[in-house]
């Protein structure tokens, strides 16, 4: 366990955890705005409890996301110090616009929408959570941009390092505009925030599905699970389509990623796909396919049936994924995503009658379906982060030469330690938090009624 290891575990555990609380972030903001307008429409109070109900464990989720996501930039400076060392002048642009814009944008409005009850116009109160939800989409954007550059690295001209004998080359900024339109980058920042969505969808699902099947506050839940099943399908569909685009950009510009999620070994012309395989990384091959379909492979990555994927083979070993992890990881991404969307679907039809409450089967797949979309974004991460291995900027810089030089395995275990603990511990605090409040329902409002 060498000080590359305990760093790529410790960023993983952080990365993955701060992960739990982002994406329900950026779909229950928008949920919880559209709440908001429906009772600036309708005057119908009901919307309004729902708005405040759902905000509130909004607020709790968005504390906790605030922390966890603290101790991931300061990562970049002490663990890979050489990372930041090469690409800092690229990779820091679009985070510090994160900061200084999205971010400040979001704690200001959330500011004004928490105190703001009864202080201002419930037309300007919809407006400071429509603005949250903007500015928390928007920030993802910026991460996601930075990210996405790490994946396809463009717009940057490499020039010398005096006095780093480890590193003779650092990436500086040559084109803004280039960072900025990064296909990798959108489309990673759209299938990414609207895997949130889902997960938000799903997790308004779940909790009122519950309270359903105890018959409580049923107008109130039964009006939340619809809303929330209408969003959950319009977002399983669009994350289809972003999923699409996306393995197609992969394909152009990782193709090692590319066929380690296949699992292609061999160069192939016109690849399929096998409903059943089991990888033999050992022996670089698949032991088992079972009911391929001819050419898919090739016709989803690049529109043509008879399209050539370059097998693993043929690529240098030391320029080689985890194949078993990222094949396995990308393939049960892709069930969960059309189990939920069954779910989803069968949550719309179900919500439009009456009687809701009778489709007792549903409602508990429902509520034993919230941690599915949580599941399903942690593979999509690994695939795109394991996927990209041995490269942590892709086909630049390798993990391995970036990983800090002044930092000892003693120093990185301790703090290892020390972020388990605590993210294990807050981990317990939200999960409390959030049942606790879930269950309660709506009926002791947190904020006292509008006059």
């Amino acid at each position: 366990m060498d000080v590359l290891t305990l760093s790529r575990i410790q960023f993983a555990i952080t990365s993955a955890f701060h992960f739990i609380f982002v994406p329900l972030t950026l779909g229950l903001s928008i949920l919880i705005a559209y709440m908001e307008w429906q009772y600036v429409r309708t005057n119908d109070e009901i919307w309004l409890k729902m708005s405040k109900f759902w905000g509130k464990l909004f607020l709790i989720n968005f504390a906790l996301g605030i922390v966890t996501g603290i101790t991931l930039e300061f990562q970049f400076g002490m663990n890979w110090a050489e990372y930041s060392i090469y690409v800092g002048d690229i990779f820091g642009a679009p985070l510090a616009i994160e900061a200084t814009v999205a971010f400040f944008l979001e704690s200001v409005f959330i500011g004004v929408w928490i105190f703001g009850w009864n202080k201002i116009s419930k037309k300007m109160h919809a407006w400071a959570i429509t603005i949250v939800a903007f500015a928390t989409n928007i920030s993802a954007l910026w991460i996601l941009l930075a990210n996405g550059w790490m994946q396809n690295p463009v717009g940057a001209k490499l020039t010398q390092i005096v006095n780093n004998p480890l590193i003779t080359q650092r990436a500086e900024m040559a084109d803004f505009l280039a960072v900025l339109t990064n296909p990798s980058g959108w489309l990673k920042f759209f299938h990414t925030t609207v895997s949130g969505y889902v997960v938000a969808a799903f997790f308004v699902m779940g909790i009122s599905a519950w309270h359903i099947l105890r018959n409580n506050e049923l107008n109130f839940f039964k009006l939340s699970f619809k809303a929330a099943a209408v969003f959950g399908l319009s977002a399983c569909l669009l994350i289809i389509v972003t999923g699409d685009f996306h393995g197609v950009n992969i394909a152009k510009t990782q193709p090692t990623k590319l066929a380690a999620m296949e699992a292609i070994w061999e160069t192939q012309k016109g690849a399929g796909v096998s409903v059943i395989t089991i990888t033999d990384e050992a022996n670089r091959r698949n032991s088992v396919e079972i009911l391929t379909i001819p050419k898919l492979a090739s016709l989803l990555s690049y529109r043509d049936p008879n399209a050539v994927i370059k097998g693993l083979n043929d690529f240098p070993k030391d320029e080689i994924p985890p194949v078993s992890v990222t094949f396995y990881s990308y393939r049960l991404m892709a069930v969960l995503g059309i189990v939920m969307l069954f779910i989803a679907a069968a949550a719309v039809y179900v919500s439009r009658k009456e009687n809701l409450e009778k489709y007792k089967g549903l409602l508990k797949i429902a509520v034993w379906s919230i941690p599915l979309p949580y599941l399903a974004g942690q593979l999509g991460w690994i695939v795109a982060e394991v996927g990209r291995q041995p490269w942590i900027v892709y086909g630049m810089l390798k993990t391995k030469d970036a990983v800090s030089r002044s930092i000892d395995v003693t120093q990185v275990l301790i703090s290892l330690i020390c972020f388990t603990l605590l993210y294990g511990s807050l981990g317990v605090v939200d999960i409390y938090l959030l049942s606790k409040y879930a269950k309660q329902g709506p009926m002791e409002p947190f904020v006292k009624k509008e006059a």
